[in-house]
């Protein structure tokens, strides 16, 4: 294969030049499934997993591959198999916090171009879930595009964008129908050869028959939704790289059905940058937009600019961000004590080193 094909450019190529020199080669990550991954390399597809080294040496789920990854191996002779060394930095991350009471870092993707944030136009239509995925977007460092499935079903489409639009201005709003195979060709733009899309959605919202119509066959399974609720069981039960007759790459996604956040600073300022610029306006610099004279918040709420739930929306994932920034913090400070805990049991062991 060719690598350029795959998203290869010159910012993985400047980073694998010492490895290249070594004589190692690269692969992308394609699929991973437990302790096995399926890389796309120039050499064609190769079944891989990590050396020892590597696996000693990480120190959590992140330092393991995830697909989208570039990777440095090795190519085991006379046999279709490789060893993973190391992981080249990634241009872009998308992550979410796992599943459970754990503070841990999920990667959904990582070297994504676009991330096509889907939402289906029936019941299941919800602006303060959109709004929680931008963040992941944004601080994922890809650039979104929002995609407003089932406009079949839909009698209130314009309305509905129009909706989206007031919450995420400025990010592209493309409504169409999958199964109808409508409105598709709008998503060209973001596929060219070599560029890298994730689809990114609740159980449901049709990532799976976006990902079949933009393959042209039938990849991914595809089942109704639940009638009374319009939500959906996970049809697509892992993460894959997908190469597309148009020459783009895909990464469909299982659907979320808890969106925890895990950083998300700078993408919460980008979701909320109208709220963010009312603030500078706020008579105090530190201002909460509660009860204090002179709020340009709590002025554009009573003047009916800014919209009471989106407001409500920002001041609840406002605390949840602070929540688990305290919980990483907490948690990065455990494991470096019990890192300095190890070591100078280590030299207590061993008094002469």
């Amino acid at each position: 294969m060719n690598l350029e094909l795959l998203g290869w450019n010159r910012f993985f190529e400047k980073n694998f030049d010492s490895y290249f020199q070594q004589g190692y080669t690269v692969g992308r990550v394609a699929l991973e499934q437990k302790n096995t991954y399926l890389l796309y390399t120039e050499f064609g597809e190769l079944s891989a997993e990590v050396t020892g080294k590597m696996r000693y040496q990480a120190e959590g789920r992140t330092d393991f591959p995830a697909v989208g990854d570039w990777v440095v191996v090795t190519i085991i002779d006379d046999e279709e198999r490789a060893k993973i060394h190391e992981i080249l930095p990634r241009k872009s991350k998308f992550s979410r916090k796992a599943v459970g009471a754990q503070t841990d870092e999920q990667i959904i993707a990582t070297n994504i171009d676009t991330v096509f944030l889907v939402s289906g136009l029936d019941l299941d239509f919800n602006l303060r879930r959109i709004e929680r995925y931008l963040i992941l977007v944004w601080e994922s460092g890809a650039n979104p595009v929002i995609i407003l499935n089932k406009a079949d079903l839909c009698d209130e489409v314009e309305q509905r964008k129009a909706e989206v639009e007031a919450i995420a201005p400025g990010v592209p709003i493309i409504s169409l129908s999958a199964i109808e195979n409508q409105g598709l060709d709008a998503l060209s733009p973001y596929l060219g050869t070599g560029q890298t899309v994730a689809l990114i959605g609740s159980s449901g919202v049709g990532k799976s028959t976006i990902t079949n119509q933009l393959a042209k066959k039938d990849i991914q399974a595809v089942q109704t939704v639940r009638k009374g609720d319009n939500r959906g069981r996970h049809t697509t039960t892992h993460r894959e790289l997908i190469i597309l007759p148009s020459g783009g790459l895909l990464i469909d996604t299982p659907g979320m059905r808890e969106i925890q956040m895990w950083n998300g600073s700078e993408g919460f300022q980008e979701t909320f940058t109208d709220i963010n610029t009312l603030a500078t306006e706020c008579r105090f610099r530190d201002c909460q937009h509660e009860a204090e004279p002179g709020c340009a918040v709590q002025q554009a709420l009573l003047d009916g600019i800014l919209d009471k739930q989106r407001f409500r929306n920002y001041r609840k994932l406002q605390q949840e961000l602070e929540y688990n920034n305290r919980k990483q913090d907490q948690k990065a400070s455990l494991a470096e004590k019990e890192k300095w805990k190890k070591i100078h049991k280590a030299l207590r062991n061993n008094p002469k080193r």
